[in-house]
């Protein structure tokens, strides 16, 4: 027969005495750094801010959305592209055409400045000659922003 320990009898087991110089210093607890903490998180609140702020600027404002309709007249000199734009009423955008080869190179570029026609802030479609250093395979918009 084994004997429960009642609660009365029950004792808890001494902490472990090592002999003196065998396993080195006993380290302290570290103390805690709350505010270099707090201070990395807000640097990285920060950095995700401005990260935020560039990647709208280059790609997120929808007011200007274009949309290629199509390319033809392919040649070694260049290409015709037609694409639509969604400009705000009454506004200016500046559009980034480019044209690439077969390989992926970049043969052509171009700033287009496209105005808002209908008054009503619908969406404007141009036609636009790029020029280009060898024969394109394919025309695209990068990019369409407020005019400066």
């Amino acid at each position: 027969m084994t004997e429960t320990p009642t609660p009365a009898t029950a004792t808890t087991p001494p902490a472990p005495v090592f002999p003196p110089g065998r396993y080195g210093r006993r380290r302290e607890p570290r103390r805690r750094r709350p505010l270099v903490v707090a201070g990395l998180a807000l640097v990285v609140v920060v950095v995700g801010v401005l990260v935020s702020i560039r990647l709208y600027k280059n790609y997120g404002d929808p007011a200007y959305d274009a949309q290629v309709v199509t390319y033809t007249d392919i040649s070694d000199a260049g290409l015709t592209l037609t694409f639509r734009v969604t400009i705000p009423e009454g506004g200016q955008a500046t559009c980034v055409l480019r044209a690439r080869a077969k390989d992926g190179s970049e043969v052509g570029r171009q700033e287009v400045r496209v105005q808002e026609s209908s008054g009503d802030g619908a969406t404007t479609t141009v036609t636009e000659r790029l020029v280009t250093t060898a024969e394109p395979f394919i025309g695209e918009v990068l990019r369409c922003v407020p005019a400066q």
